[in-house]
């Protein structure tokens, strides 16, 4: 079964940034084979797709509120999806998570990684 770990939150100002990363235990087209996202989940809130990419790494698709703000990427090599977040509001305040995206067979969620921006 697929692991995945997030990794890169923080505490940070309005404006500043942050680079998240989400690493999957898995090998070969376990992890390759797919398109991922991110996803973030606010207090109260449902979780939220807010950015694509292709099993080859090319962004498929961000959120308007994040985008030209945000930008996801991934090395297959590593097994590993990153988002770069730069510009963060308060409302960027959430738990975000990765996981496979336009799948009805999501891997199982990992713990997600706290995102706070507050001055």
């Amino acid at each position: 079964q697929v692991q995945l770990v997030e990794s890169g939150g923080g505490l940070v100002q309005p404006g500043g940034s942050l680079r998240l990363s989400c690493a999957a235990s898995a090998s070969g087209r376990i992890f390759s084979g797919y398109a991922m996202g991110w996803y973030r989940q606010a207090p109260g809130k449902q979780r939220e797709l807010v950015a694509t990419l292709t099993s080859g790494g090319v962004p498929i698709n961000y959120a308007d509120s994040v985008k030209g703000r945000f930008t996801i990427s991934r090395d297959n090599a590593k097994n590993t999806v990153y988002l770069q977040m730069n510009g963060l509001k308060p409302e960027d305040t959430a738990i975000y998570y990765c996981n496979k995206a336009y799948s009805s067979s999501q891997y199982n969620w990992g713990q997600g990684t706290q995102v706070t921006v507050s001055s």
